[in-house]
């Protein structure tokens, strides 16, 4: 294991426990989440080598490396995820068009929408199989890993739910910040640590998924890891449909541990998601997952 002695954020050595989580997908093993005493960000501590994090997403259950909708969840999931690509394909094409890079981009299917309506794609995909999928779909360039220069920048560059994965994190936001036009966007969808449903499931919330999420945000601890690297954000725009998804597992995880019903997670999901959209809406834009338009200062 790999223990963090710095914060990624501010570089500050004294941290405080904030909670345990389980690891549900893959491994069952249990991992802390710490909070930073100086800038509050929460990361977790300690994590598997970097080398070794592959296998926490070696799982027939981890959709973002797979087309085939295996499980109930998963087919919806893949039905929502309809709806939500053409979402993300017109936020991008209101603000710029162009290039588009998309780093961890799975199976290709956000860049074969963006493709499809005139976009310049290239993507990022370090899992082979998905990159594979990925591959047969796109006639694009999808990179194992993120090259550090490009003969052109990007106008564009989309992580879709993907920064809260990535070890090098500072280095990475670096590289991408180099890769960007002068007046380009960096797109990042991540989860929200300040959300009702998290403050709801707490030890059970799905969007912790340890080891695989390292970091996990909230709207100020990004703006100050952004500040870093002279980004700033200029627009957040909430994910609604990620409180149902994010709580239909968070349920899933609850019934498992007390040998009840899968079927009965459902309708507990659907309300604890309507409670969370209407908290959010009322409570400063604090939704579930929270897309945010950054661009350099």
């Amino acid at each position: 294991m790999h223990h963090l002695d710095q914060c990624p954020v501010c570089g500050h050595d004294q941290f405080a426990y904030f909670i345990t989580c389980k690891d549900h997908t893959v491994s069952h093993e249990h991992f802390n989440v710490v909070r930073c005493e100086k800038c509050s960000f929460h990361f977790t501590n300690p994590r598997p080598e970097d080398h070794k994090l592959s296998s926490y997403y070696d799982s027939p259950d981890y959709i973002s490396h797979t087309d085939r909708p295996n499980t109930l969840t998963n087919r919806l999931y893949k039905i929502a995820r309809h709806f939500t690509l053409k979402h993300k394909v017109n936020l991008i094409t209101k603000i710029s068009n162009g290039s588009l890079l998309d780093y961890g981009c799975g199976t290709g299917d956000f860049l074969t929408v963006a493709q499809s309506k005139g976009w310049a794609v290239q993507g990022v995909e370090p899992d082979s199989k998905a990159r594979n999928i990925a591959n047969q779909k796109l006639s694009a360039k999808i990179y194992q890993t993120l090259p550090s220069s490009t003969p052109q920048p990007f106008n564009v560059i989309t992580l879709w739910h993907v920064l809260e994965h990535i070890p090098a994190l500072n280095q990475t936001l670096e590289t991408l910040r180099s890769q960007l036009s002068p007046q380009g966007y960096l797109i990042l969808a991540l989860p929200n640590l300040e959300s009702f449903d998290a403050s709801h499931y707490r030890t059970h919330w799905a969007a912790y998924d340890v080891p695989r999420h390292l970091y996990h945000f909230s709207k100020s601890t990004l703006a100050q890891l952004l500040q870093q690297h002279k980004l700033s954000i200029r627009r957040i725009i909430p994910m609604k449909l990620d409180a149902f998804y994010v709580s239909i597992l968070s349920e899933k995880y609850i019934a498992q541990e007390n040998n009840r019903s899968k079927h009965s997670v459902y309708p507990k999901a659907l309300l604890v998601g309507l409670k969370s959209n209407y908290y959010a809406k009322k409570e400063q834009n604090q939704y579930s997952s929270l897309i945010y338009v950054i661009q350099q200062v």
